[in-house]
């Protein structure tokens, strides 16, 4: 990798990370190059797909911020609601529920769950009998896919999970 590849690589990277604008002023004295370089390689940067904003207090990157984790999980059908209420009350997202059935293969159902309303139709809709949980197939091992804002938010939410003896950890 070229010198101006990773220096893109690295001013990406920051921009990524940082709550505020980044200046370019900063960015030039940080990789020891000119304005006129830093504004090239923004140029570049944007060139490859990533949309940065430039703003009079420098650069920032306008993408969704999410990071994401996978968890295997293993509950009751009763605990079913306070898993699914835990993991949205600390701010992530339930992306989908996955299992991994011995004869089917992998089975995955996409769920999107941000909120205790969308929980309660969800239960609902188990409740009324449309249909069981995935995880019924499994012996009640199952994972989910949890998008959150940081990997703070994802910390967060496996401590909860292992304190409430829902996370499945790994041997």
């Amino acid at each position: 990798m070229s010198g101006g590849a990773k220096r893109r690589e690295e001013m990406l990277s920051m921009i990524k990370r940082s709550k505020k604008p980044v200046p370019g002023k900063e960015l030039a004295e940080m990789f020891g190059v000119s304005r006129q370089v830093i504004v090239q390689d923004i140029a570049l940067i944007r060139a490859s797909g990533h949309e940065i904003l430039s703003t009079n207090r420098g650069y920032l990157l306008n993408e969704p911020r999410t990071v994401s984790r996978i968890f295997k999980v293993s509950h009751t059908e009763d605990e079913l609601e306070d898993e699914l209420c835990s993991i949205v009350d600390l701010g992530g997202e339930v992306v989908n529920v996955m299992v991994n059935h011995r004869v089917y293969g992998r089975m995955e159902a996409p769920l999107h769950i941000t909120s205790r309303r969308r929980v309660a139709e969800f239960i609902e809709d188990i409740r009324s009998g449309k249909s069981s949980p995935l995880m019924n197939i499994t012996s009640h091992y199952h994972y989910h896919t949890v998008e959150a804002d940081c990997e703070d938010t994802l910390n967060l939410i496996e401590d909860m999970l292992r304190r409430k003896k829902y996370l499945v950890e790994a041997r």
